[in-house]
């Protein structure tokens, strides 16, 4: 069984007591940056550089930059041979690339899935405008191919080559005309997912232009409307789990004791700091989430295993997101490579945009300043607790026994 589908029937089994906690690794990024989606080359995979070919005389291949396509395609199959996600969402493309022709998940606990639309509002090519325009629904990649890598999909068995896993966005805008027509996208996706046997989770944006609601209302518009919507969905066409802005504790308790049925996550947003990504994913599982999606904070990590480790360390309670940012450091200390902010700014809590332009517009949450990023431990120092053979004796651990456990393992 795939980690995806165990957790799931745990979390709806054990809804007060589950300990369960999903994670997703957003690798669609082409679906929306073009050429900037397989982020910059400071990180690769062990396997190194990939060619590519260029004029020495425009530029040298260092000073281009960005990954190339084969070079994101390596580091995917890192995160997939790490095993520590439950979900690689990728573009029907590299879908096809890794899961129908390579079966790089055939005998993998990690669950493949694939953009199911692309709506106006991910348009972010260089130089464009669409990202400034209200939001309209479009759908580049069809269930058959992300399914079958073809049209007229082989539906006679259970299974598919491809991924049977989609994510469908959509962004509630408070226009009459614009929403109806996304919600009459949404529904006749939702009406071919359920004849296909196709099973996809919904991504709810908030409004990408200026909805004439203040901000700190927006939560509330948002929570009704995803209710509202599900409401008139039964339980053979609805998501499989739901990923949305974190508007904070009281809105995200709002919704998630709504239905004990409905699997709440939460969407990363901007690349921000490491401390921004560690605090989101504990806050809001502390007040109900059960899955978390990151994909430019993982993608632009300057170690992306060692970032996905932490998170999963999180979202297990064994270390704290204040913890894990020092070991985090640690960890790229000991593997000599330079942080992109100081552990200080690291630190921080910064405005994140939850759009896919990091620029334009204000954010759907402001969030102040950490006021523990003065605090400098030094968790190496620290001796943790073993049993009589030498294992660690995570029972008699504290915090800082810990972190100082896990900083010298990761650094190993």
């Amino acid at each position: 069984m795939k980690s995806l589908d165990a957790k799931l029937a745990d979390i709806r089994t054990n809804p007060g007591s589950s300990r369960s906690f999903i994670i997703a690794d957003a690798k669609d990024a082409d679906m929306a940056f073009g050429v900037r989606a397989p982020g910059h080359r400071r990180y690769l995979s062990a396997r190194g550089a990939r060619p590519a070919q260029f004029s020495p005389e425009i530029w040298t291949r260092d000073e281009f930059g960005q990954r190339n396509l084969p070079e994101f395609l390596d580091i995917i199959r890192e995160v997939v041979d790490q095993g520590l996600v439950d979900i690689v969402l990728m573009s029907a493309h590299v879908n096809e690339q890794l899961t129908i022709r390579e079966g790089l998940f055939r005998d993998s606990p990690i669950t493949p899935a694939a953009r199911a639309n692309d709506a106006t509002d991910v348009w972010a090519a260089r130089h464009g405008n669409y990202l400034s325009h209200a939001a309209q629904p479009f759908r580049s990649a069809s269930i058959d191919h992300i399914q079958c890598g073809k049209l007229d999909c082989d539906r006679e068995g259970s299974e598919f080559p491809g991924a049977n896993l989609g994510l469908y966005s959509v962004t509630y805008l408070n226009d009459l005309e614009q929403d109806k027509r996304t919600l009459e996208a949404f529904h006749a996706f939702r009406e071919e997912a359920e004849r296909k046997r196709f099973r996809y989770f919904l991504e709810v944006f908030d409004p990408n232009v200026d909805s004439g609601i203040s901000p700190e209302k927006l939560g509330e518009f948002i929570n009704d409307q995803i209710l509202r919507t599900l409401a008139g969905i039964t339980e053979a066409g609805r998501p499989d789990f739901l990923k949305i802005v974190y508007h904070g504790p009281r809105l995200m308790e709002e919704i998630c004791q709504y239905d004990s049925n409905l699997v709440i996550g939460v969407l990363g947003g901007s690349a921000g700091t490491t401390y921004d990504a560690f605090r989101l994913l504990h806050d809001a599982k502390k007040h109900g989430a059960r899955v978390a999606l990151f994909g430019r904070k993982i993608n632009n990590a300057e170690h992306q295993l060692a970032f996905i480790e932490f998170l999963r360390l999180i979202a297990e309670g064994t270390i704290g997101p204040e913890e894990a940012v020092y070991a985090y450091h640690g960890v790229l200390q000991g593997k000599g490579i330079t942080p992109n902010l100081s552990l200080e700014h690291d630190l921080e809590l910064t405005e994140q945009s939850m759009r896919y332009s990091d620029t334009g517009g204000s954010p759907s949450v402001a969030i102040r300043n950490n006021p523990l990023a003065k605090r400098k431990p030094e968790p190496a120092s620290v001796v943790w607790p073993t049993k009589p053979g030498g294992e660690p004796d995570f029972a008699s651990m504290s915090a800082d026994h810990r972190l100082a456990y896990h900083t010298a393992r990761l650094r190993q």
